[in-house]
């Protein structure tokens, strides 16, 4: 038994370094601005007619700094769907909404991404199909940057 101390302690270690996932660690880009993270997408329904469940973490303030919407952008930078999130989320982290219906077949590849107000678009989205199945993806900030200016947007925040 000489080696029991060396492997309860690196057991110790593993949990000890699970504890600090990345659910439980602030969000910022590399220039500072706080972003908003994907952590879970799924989906209910039928072709050109299904529902999106998103898992977002951000870190949400208040008005000034919040999760503002969800979208689902096709491989081309279309926008597919917006779901827009009226308030902020500061005590409901991470945080689930759903939307739709989205109108896509079941195996096209699409991409799903939050948007921060005021810093915009998040690093960590998710990409796949319904039919696939989607997996967390690092963004290209300047995917499809453009539509942060398309309709709908957000007409307010509530709280």
């Amino acid at each position: 038994m000489k080696y029991a101390a060396p492997i309860s302690m690196a057991i110790y270690l593993v949990l000890f370094a699970y504890s600090f996932s990345r659910e439980n660690i602030p969000i910022t880009t590399q220039s500072g601005n706080k972003d908003v993270q994907v952590v879970q997408v799924s989906v209910d329904g039928e072709p050109n007619s299904y529902t999106f469940s998103v898992r977002l973490k951000s870190d949400d303030t208040g008005c000034s700094q919040y999760a503002d919407w969800w979208e689902v952008v096709d491989t081309n930078g279309q926008l597919i769907y917006r779901r827009i999130l009226g308030h902020s989320h500061p005590g409901e982290q991470p945080f689930t909404r759903s939307g739709g219906p989205v109108p896509l077949a079941a195996e096209q590849v699409v991409i799903v991404r939050g948007h921060m107000n005021p810093s915009g678009y998040g690093h960590n989205c998710f990409k796949g199909s319904v039919k696939e199945g989607f997996q967390g993806v690092k963004a290209d900030p300047d995917f499809a940057a453009n539509l942060e200016r398309n309709a709908p947007l957000p007409e307010g925040c509530a709280f």
